[in-house]
């Protein structure tokens, strides 16, 4: 086994309210978990490769990295990278298998998120901070989207549908979009290039 693949085994601990200050990399994640402190209230950006990911809030100070689906066992050559800095971390996800697997990922729930992946299902589920989140073809849900939790909403889809029940708007087509102003503090960015955004 590689020093660095055992290092990354491990949990990775670091002061509450501040940043790892050493980059991080797994692969073979079924046999090595990936399991990272991360401050809660940090700002979080994610570069994901195509496939099935759901990204989730969770009351525990960490990023875990999680595999299923009948392909999770192969997925020896899915790797997931950590690059923390003082103010913010970067973490990307490439190579394996992308049909017959789901990666779930789950961080402090009101940590602000800078999403990008090119293709596949995408859902994010039950984070209260700022969201950016953009999939260039596929299906992105956005679940817990409170109104009065916002300063501004946007979201848009190039083509496709666009539902967000809880702002009151339901579009379909070609260049689809809406903008609110609220109240609150934080941001929230979607897009979809080709495909279906729902928010709810």
């Amino acid at each position: 086994m590689k020093a660095t693949l055992f290092f990354v085994a491990l949990t990775v601990v670091c002061p509450a309210g501040t940043l790892a200050q050493s980059k991080i990399e797994v692969s073979d994640l079924q046999h090595h978990p990936f399991s990272v402190s991360f401050p809660s209230g940090s700002k979080l950006r994610m570069y994901l490769r195509s496939g099935d990911f759901r990204v989730v809030g969770s009351d525990e100070n960490k990023i875990t990295v999680k595999l299923s689906g009948t392909k999770a066992d192969d997925a020896r050559d899915l790797t997931v990278r950590f690059k923390p800095s003082s103010t913010e971390a970067e973490l990307s996800v490439f190579g394996g298998p992308k049909n017959d697997l789901q990666v779930t990922i789950n961080v402090p729930k009101n940590s602000g998120l800078f999403v990008r992946m090119p293709a596949g299902e995408l859902r994010v589920e039950g984070i209260s901070g700022d969201k950016d989140v953009e999939l260039h073809a596929g299906d992105l849900t956005i679940s817990g989207t409170n109104p009065a939790d916002y300063s501004r909403v946007d979201a848009s889809v190039t083509s496709g549908d666009l539902e967000a029940p809880p702002f009151g708007e339901s579009h379909g087509g070609l260049f689809r979009s809406f903008h609110k102003a609220g109240t609150g503090k934080y941001h929230l960015h979607a897009h979809v290039g080709a495909g279906d955004l729902t928010l709810n």
